[in-house]
């Protein structure tokens, strides 16, 4: 195997094996507000002060659930909103493996999670800012410096960009 296969095998295995609580079956009683931000850069704040301890962070990624437009950090005995100004995770890396239709995009996330786009997982645009699904309606934004590295791979095709992933095509937009 090459080492971008080796990669994707690594990664893909990573996520198979994080085990995330069942938080879409959990109906706690108890449901409030805490004061826990998740600013445009992926940044959580508690009380208006950075949460700087990333396993915390990632730890509350994984209890992390929307229902409508609401977000909601969810336990067996509550359920509490919190604010995401934008998407709960940012996508921060983009690791690519082979050609044209059959191209897998992997991408890794600020909380660990590691996605490869394709019908579970679909790239896509709101007001010309990229998005991937991750898990269960949460997305995660494309940050600027991949979306770069995925427009490098996008193909013109009748005045649209778009890019492949495990035979799934992505509209990136209009070529100007």
């Amino acid at each position: 195997m090459s080492d971008i296969d080796d990669l994707f095998e690594t990664l893909t295995n990573l996520q198979t094996q994080k085990r995330l609580p069942p938080v879409h079956l959990w109906q706690p009683e108890r449901v409030g507000e805490i004061d826990i931000r998740i600013d445009r850069e992926g940044h959580w704040y508690h009380e208006g002060t950075r949460i700087k301890r990333q396993p915390l962070v990632d730890l509350f990624a994984t209890i992390l659930r929307k229902d409508g437009d609401t977000f909601y950090l969810v336990t067996p005995v509550e359920q509490m909103a919190i604010v995401v100004e934008e998407a709960p995770f940012l996508a921060i890396d983009l690791d690519i493996r082979g050609a044209g239709e059959s191209k897998e995009l992997l991408f890794t996330t600020n909380v660990g999670d590691f996605v490869v786009a394709g019908e579970e997982h679909p790239v896509y645009m709101v007001n010309e800012r990229p998005f991937i699904e991750i898990r269960n309606g949460l997305v995660a934004r494309i940050q600027r410096s991949v979306f770069y590295r995925l427009v490098e791979e996008g193909v013109e095709e009748e005045g649209a960009l778009l890019v492949y992933s495990q035979g799934a095509r992505f509209d990136l937009g209009s070529i100007s």
